[in-house]
């Protein structure tokens, strides 16, 4: 009973195989998302950059998601889920292949025009997978069963930080950004050659295995139940969606929800960086032994959002929401307060309280939207904008080195505290909202 309860149509088709397959998607969106984040460190010693300029990374990966979410819904509206997911499939694997002219060039910029290919693709995807999911069954359960899907994000995040860490992070130049720094222009040239040759082989692959899912998914029957409507009406039904308060709360809310995660797996390298090598650790191994902190916190994440999809069977979803928030603004202050270890710990901890948030930001939001849900999707992906824009503001505090006789890296954590006071509004509201209307 609770399996049908959870997925399946009305008409009693199952719709496992088709769950399955987008389910997929999450998984590997998940990869692209987390072999991106230390990134930002390599980018910023390969081209002998600052983290500001590194962070634009973050910039051009957010920014796809942005350019692209109401084009994707204007897309979807007028031909499918299905033709949402194969294009986002499609634009995600050019820009992954897109990654070796990038490398002829030797230049950094045509790098993150391939990363913004390659996230338009993935604004395709999530701006189609998430409604698609929440479709997928009875409107009371939706927000659960996009809980559950999105669990398998965190899986494709936890490969994509392996895949990081051991074969880009290791085997990269063991020269550190001082000696770097002291390279003549040959020698310079030679040693980003290398690198480069290192970091774009796992982006190569991973495009041939985003091209196999495609040809899968193209060829499988998919339902069509969501596809209802084709008229696209875009800006009375933007003025309708936004005219909700869930709604529009909810796109403010992930905007510094998506900022947050991105700023804590981000700049958890710059934060262990500086610990680790003041115990006399070089800045390679305290760079990988941060990456294998980044994977405990990603363990823990993708543990707690199995964990927190059964406890919403009995929990409300914004009183959890905001509960999880709290306990994460607590860590956040760990984090800028301890300057050892101790710190770390904070910062891995707040992983275990953001698993929630995502998915439980939107499936409130968009509870209710019918065939709105499509651009209902789309604000939330624009929303995902946090992470471009928030990380560098956090990267230019980095940059200062210190703050009187404070590190700037503990000082930048501020931004982080903020984002999840936000989302503690959010989830009280929309508990309070609820209780008004049971």
């Amino acid at each position: 009973m609770e399996k049908k309860s959870l997925l399946g149509g009305n008409n009693g088709k199952s719709y496992l195989i088709p769950f399955i397959l987008i389910t997929a998607c999450f998984a590997l969106w998940g990869f692209a998302n987390d072999i991106t984040n230390p990134m930002v460190k390599a980018f910023s010693k390969i081209f002998r950059m600052s983290v500001t300029d590194g962070a634009l990374v973050q910039v051009a990966f957010y920014g796809g998601y942005f350019a692209m979410a109401f084009p994707a819904a204007m897309f979807i509206r007028k031909y499918s889920y299905k033709a949402g997911i194969l294009l986002g499939l499609g634009l995600y694997a050019v820009g992954a292949f897109l990654f070796f002219p990038a490398k002829m060039t030797g230049e950094y910029y045509p790098f993150l025009f391939a990363y913004f290919i390659l996230t338009c693709g993935l604004s395709f995807l999530e701006t189609s997978a998430n409604p698609y999911i929440l479709s997928m069954g009875p409107e009371e359960t939706a927000t659960r069963r996009l809980n559950f899907a999105q669990s398998f994000n965190p899986m494709g995040s936890l490969l994509g930080m392996f895949v990081a860490m051991n074969f880009i992070q290791a085997r990269l130049d063991p020269m550190d950004t001082v000696q770097r720094a002291a390279l003549n222009d040959a020698e310079f040239a030679a040693i980003k050659e290398y690198d480069l040759n290192v970091l774009i082989t796992p982006y190569l692959i991973i495009g041939l295995v985003i091209l196999a899912m495609f040809l899968i998914i193209r060829f499988t029957k998919m339902p069509k139940n969501a596809d209802k409507s084709h008229e696209i009406n875009f800006i009375p039904t933007l003025k309708r969606i936004f005219s909700i308060p869930k709604y529009r709360e909810g796109v403010i809310a992930q905007f510094f929800y998506v900022g947050v995660q991105i700023m804590c797996w981000t700049f958890i390298i710059q934060y262990g960086t500086r610990i680790f090598m003041e115990t006399g650790m070089s800045e390679k191994d305290a760079e990988v032994l941060s990456q294998k902190y980044n994977i405990v916190a990603m363990i823990i994440f993708c543990v707690s959002r199995f964990i927190c999809t059964f406890l919403l069977r009995y929990i409300n979803p914004g009183k959890l929401l905001a509960i999880l928030a709290i306990a994460a603004g607590v860590f956040t202050i760990g984090v800028i307060g301890f300057q050892d270890v101790k710190g770390m710990y904070c910062l891995v901890g707040v992983s275990a309280c953001m698993s929630l948030m995502f998915p439980t930001i939107y499936g409130i939001a968009l509870e209710g939207l019918g065939e709105d849900a499509k651009f209902g999707a789309a604000g939330l992906i624009m929303a995902i904008l946090g992470g471009s824009v928030l990380p560098p503001l956090q990267a230019s505090i980095i940059d200062l080195g210190t703050i009187g006789n404070f590190p700037a890296v503990n000082i930048s954590f501020v931004l982080p505290l903020i984002c999840f006071v936000v989302v503690t509004i959010y989830g009280y509201r929309s508990y309070c909202r609820s209780k008004k209307l049971a």
